[in-house]
């Protein structure tokens, strides 16, 4: 690699100051916000969800900069890239606060949390998680396919596949999805279907994790609650058959992760 000028790392820092400046106007207004705000307040799940939007766009911003990076000076910038996934991470973290970060449990369960953002409709639910999901895959592609970041990854998109899950009010969205009438049907067809694709692949992935880095009995499990947790989704789409093939998936990685547990402990 050729040595970058002054001239060059001037240019850069000029052209990348902008985005700079911005960055420390979203991460002052966070905090503004974070210090008028009390978890007992109401109405304080709407200003975590405005608060996701701003650390999507903060992530976008220090993405921006490493390909104005590339651009420049042909090289990546992995301080921003990690300061980017930094603010995903931050951006799920505020959706986790307003409707949990679990995996596999009953759509009951969730029902005190969306009676106190009701007024969020699904095709603001369905943007945001798009939005989110779509800088997740842009900053794992700037990354790369060796980044050191690989595994770390799975974590990232599994987490995210779950507040997608919880984000959505299932009561709503079952009755949407069985009334051809609804408004809302084709949106709650297309949501449930992003749903399907994201927890599938967050169970894969976990599998993968287990078999080709980890070996650790907790992502194997991760692996077969995002396993369970599609079930449930194939049981409000009335999917009996789909329903049944994934619940014999799960017994068999289940049956397969106590096989080496034990092995292990015979070792």
């Amino acid at each position: 690699m050729s040595k970058i000028s002054e001239e060059t790392r001037l240019h850069f820092s000029e052209t990348i100051q902008p985005y700079k400046d911005k960055v420390t106007a979203v991460l002052e207004k966070e905090k503004t916000i974070r210090n008028s705000m009390h978890d007992e307040d109401v109405g304080v799940e709407y200003k975590k969800i405005l608060l996701c939007e701003d650390m999507i766009y903060a992530a976008s911003l220090y993405i921006a900069q490493n390909s104005l990076s590339l651009q420049v000076m042909e090289v990546k910038n992995n301080d921003a890239l990690n300061d980017a996934r930094k603010m995903l991470y931050k951006a799920i973290i505020y959706l986790e606060e307003i409707c949990t970060n679990l995996i596999d449990v009953p759509y009951a369960d969730l029902i005190k949390y969306h009676e106190k953002f009701t007024n969020i409709t699904i095709q603001q639910r369905y943007n945001l998680i798009k939005k989110l999901g779509l800088e997740i895959r842009i900053l794992k592609d700037s990354f790369g396919d060796n980044s050191k970041w690989k595994w770390s990854f799975v974590e990232l998109e599994g987490r995210f596949a779950t507040v997608a899950k919880n984000f959505i009010d299932m009561r709503k969205a079952e009755k949407d999805f069985i009334d051809v009438r609804s408004g809302d049907h084709e949106l709650t067809i297309i949501y449930f279907r992003l749903l399907q694709k994201l927890l599938n692949n967050s169970a894969n992935a976990y599998r993968d994790k287990y078999e080709l880095s980890t070996r650790r009995i907790d992502d194997m499990r991760n692996g077969i609650k995002y396993l369970l947790a599609v079930r449930k989704l194939y049981v409000v789409m009335r999917n009996s058959t789909s329903a049944e093939e994934v619940k014999k998936k799960a017994v068999v990685w289940k049956d397969k992760m106590d096989a080496d547990h034990k092995k292990g402990l015979s070792n």
